[in-house]
């Protein structure tokens, strides 16, 4: 097993996460330029969701694509956010307390490489800004397949490899250089926002994860590139 700074993957980002919760939203929205919420719409939309339906969150975090699956699915639909951090969850828990949907969101701490939920549970599964992280890229997005209904699909919002020259070489450029200053400054601590440039240089292209999904049984796979790239939208059908 691959080891950061002698740990676990899985503990090593897990405190990379306890470390950064208290402004993991604010840093979100200030490194994207304000496009997160764009991207997480966009996401949401891609899930065929519907007013009523039953959605997971996986690696929920702070909450807000939970937030915006509820904004969907409506008073009568129920969202379950899970996620292992518990410095994240108590964020999401005062996220969700200032929105109309606190009584159709549940919040679970689990592990997302073994989810704890039947099969055929959900309408969908999401997983946002949290797949570079997981120990298993994989075994990840099959327990995401598993515990959606036949039909239901799977969607996966993450940061991805642009291709055009120039914007992809002032991108790095940010990424590498300026992202983790700013990380630091916003934080207080040097190492958190130096894992974010490294976690997607070993994060797999937009085009492999698409095969991935359809690896682990997923049809009709596909991906959207936001933004000139710099992420993309995963989708498949169970």
């Amino acid at each position: 097993m691959q080891q950061y700074n002698g740990k676990s993957k899985e503990e090593f980002v897990h405190g990379v996460f306890s470390a950064i919760a208290h402004r993991y939203d604010l840093m979100n929205t200030t490194l994207s330029f304000n496009r997160d919420k764009y991207w997480r719409r966009f996401a949401v939309s891609q899930t065929g969701l519907q007013p009523g339906g039953v959605a997971l969150d996986v690696a929920c975090g702070t909450g807000m694509l939970s937030i915006e699956l509820a904004r969907v699915a409506g008073k009568t639909g129920r969202v379950i956010g899970l996620d292992f951090c518990e410095s994240m969850l108590a964020q999401a828990v005062r996220n969700i307390e200032k929105t109309p949907y606190k009584n159709n969101i549940e919040l679970v701490q689990g592990n997302a490489m073994s989810l704890p939920f039947a099969d055929n549970t959900f309408d969908c599964a999401t997983i946002g800004f949290a797949l570079r992280n997981v120990p298993d890229v994989a075994g990840c997005i099959a327990e995401m397949r598993r515990v959606v209904r036949p039909g239901g699909r799977v969607v996966s919002l993450e940061l991805a490899k642009p291709s055009a020259p120039v914007f992809k070489q002032l991108y790095y450029l940010y990424f590498d250089q300026l992202v983790p200053l700013l990380g630091k400054l916003g934080v207080g601590k040097d190492g958190p926002y130096r894992w974010l440039p490294n976690s997607l240089k070993m994060f797999p292209h937009q085009s492999v994860v698409r095969d991935i999904f359809t690896q682990v049984g997923l049809r009709d796979a596909v991906y959207h590139e936001l933004t000139g790239g710099i992420v993309a939208v995963h989708v498949g059908t169970k």
